[in-house]
């Protein structure tokens, strides 16, 4: 690819970042028609689509491929130029980071607090399923993830950080209205709290109490982590909390002999760069004090 405009290249990649092509003419402080002309231009240099003009924008499978490409080079350059003192005074690193909800509510913010204050980092957070952040890394527009994924993306590495542990709770007036009697029978007819529609620990947990698919009737989405165990604390039905935030709340555990336990990892891009390595050690060292890992 070394005959690539690195510019094009750069420019796809705010494009991608910024999620159109407006915002990305402005970050680039350029117009948006040169915005758009530098990128057709790459495509007919490499003679593909590279990104559908939706909103946000969209990225085909060879924008994935050259948007790592641009990624890497971008990181591997300006760690060059922080070597070689060539940056300018206090030039922040921009890592993007894919994190699930849970553990940027409560363990991962700390982590970040203990990263050295030199180089000067910025971090730009992505949330998303632990189950679906590894696809982020594939796509280009993370360079680490925390996933639940232990098989590394091409081009990555992958270590374990621990497991984060969830309970099954409710209010004790919920479980007085709603869970008087045998649980396997009562849950299922009970409303639910749910994190979004990828969230699978409440189901899970029934398959594994009832050993049959039984989805519950009344299910509500709370797509916030710290909100979603404020709903469960208030009555709207049960809910599988992480044990690190349970402290605090008045909840009742429904089965504390059937704890369901999500191992987690730190997937990140194969680079020899010193901001995502110092990342990465204090991301390891709060999941060992928090997940055991």
């Amino acid at each position: 690819m070394s005959d690539l405009p690195l510019d094009q290249v750069r420019t796809l990649l705010a494009v991608v970042d910024e999620q159109s092509f407006d915002r990305a003419a402005a970050v680039l402080h350029v117009t948006p028609p040169a915005v758009s002309q530098r990128v057709k231009a790459l495509e007919q240099r490499i003679g593909r689509v590279l990104v559908l003009r939706s909103k946000p924008v969209r990225l085909t499978d060879s924008g994935e491929v050259l948007v790592r490409f641009a990624r890497q080079l971008t990181r591997l350059e300006a760690d060059t130029r922080a070597e070689l003192g060539l940056g300018g005074p206090g030039e922040p690193t921009t890592l993007p980071i894919a994190v699930n909800a849970d553990s940027l509510a409560t363990w991962f913010l700390p982590a970040l607090q203990a990263v050295p204050a030199e180089p000067p980092i910025s971090f730009d957070l992505r949330s998303d399923d632990e189950g679906y952040t590894d696809s982020l890394l594939r796509e280009g527009l993370v360079m680490a993830a925390i996933t639940a994924t232990p098989h590394p993306v091409q081009g990555c590495s992958v270590r374990r950080l621990g497991t984060m542990r969830y309970r099954a709770v409710a209010s004790a007036a919920f479980a007085s209205r709603w869970l008087d009697g045998p649980l396997a029978e009562r849950l299922p007819a009970a409303p639910t709290v749910l994190f979004d529609r990828k969230d699978d620990l409440q189901d899970g947990f029934l398959r594994r109490l009832t050993r049959r698919r039984l989805p519950t009737r009344i299910r509500h989405y709370i797509p916030a982590s710290v909100s979603f165990a404020d709903a469960v604390a208030a009555g709207l039905g049960w809910g599988m909390v992480p044990e690190l935030q349970l402290a605090g709340r008045n909840l009742v555990e429904l089965a504390p002999e059937r704890p369901m336990d999500v191992a987690l990892y730190w997937q990140q891009w194969k680079l020899d760069s010193p901001p995502l390595a110092a990342v990465a050690d204090a991301v390891a060292a709060a999941a060992r004090r928090e997940l055991g890992g």
